[in-house]
């Protein structure tokens, strides 16, 4: 009787197909947990293409997650023809999926903008980092970040509490910038009018007419920026992206318009 139909013979060939699973299933998963924290090109576009990834790109060794969606005919993960990149910041409430559950990323995307939103160390799936404890890691921090994302001359979209890792950047690195969105963002109170004066890039102060605390002081504080120009949402509050979606998507999109 041949060996494969004896039940003797089934048996060892079961052993010896479980055998080999056992050592071919854990190099499987030790390549699929390298690829998933620092991915290579392939595997990044993989991630990309299903609105989220995770690459280890923050200072102090921290990685850093971050969503993008690939939408429309000029999306797939690079801005058109002098269209800059948007990097969205959040508040402390809030985190990158905020961007994407509000339509924000696909809707740049759609319009051939790169759209990508990040989760702050700390928040979200982004673990605490002690390098941004500092204003200056803070600096470092975004610098990091732009560098890892290969964006050159971005947006940056700053709600609230990502004020504090923006506004010093604006100051000391404004000219790598093509523009500034400052959504009510804290800190604002701690630089000077003359310190504002000084920066160039092109801001949109945009806001909730019902934010009467952070809405107004930004705004008092950011006038003194020379480029800026305001956007007030009507009948919205702090998170006015939140509350009025659509007006706040087409005061962006106007101002990302008109940038050179």
């Amino acid at each position: 009787m041949p060996l494969a139909r004896s039940p003797l013979g089934l048996l060892l060939l079961g052993v010896l197909f479980t055998f080999l699973l056992y050592l071919l299933l854990p190099a499987a998963q030790q390549g699929k947990r390298s690829a998933g924290s620092r991915p290579d090109k392939a595997t990044r576009d993989w991630w990309v293409a299903n609105a989220t990834a995770r690459t280890g790109m923050a200072a102090g060794e921290a990685p850093v997650f971050y969503r993008e969606v690939s939408a429309g005919p000029r999306g797939g993960g690079t801005a058109g023809p002098g269209r800059p990149d948007v990097l969205f910041l959040h508040g402390q409430a809030f985190t990158s999926k905020t961007w994407e559950a509000l339509g924000t990323l696909a809707l740049l995307a759609g319009e051939g903008y790169r759209a990508v939103a990040i989760d702050l160390p700390g928040y979200g799936d982004s673990p605490l980092a002690e390098t941004v404890a500092t204003v200056q890691g803070r600096v470092a921090f975004l610098d990091h970040v732009l560098q890892e994302l290969g964006m050159q001359r971005p947006v940056l979209v700053s709600p609230s509490m990502s004020g504090r890792f923006v506004l010093p950047f604006l100051l000391v690195q404004g000219d790598r910038l093509a523009g500034f969105v400052s959504i009510a963002p804290v800190g604002t109170k701690d630089y000077t009018a003359e310190q504002y004066r000084r920066v160039q890039t092109p801001t949109l102060i945009l806001y909730g007419d019902r934010d009467t605390r952070l809405g107004s002081q930004a705004l008092q504080s950011l006038r003194h920026l020379p480029g800026h120009r305001v956007a007030v949402v009507p009948d919205a509050g702090h998170a006015c992206y939140l509350d009025k979606p659509e007006d706040f998507h087409r005061a962006l999109l106007g101002f990302l318009r008109q940038l050179k």
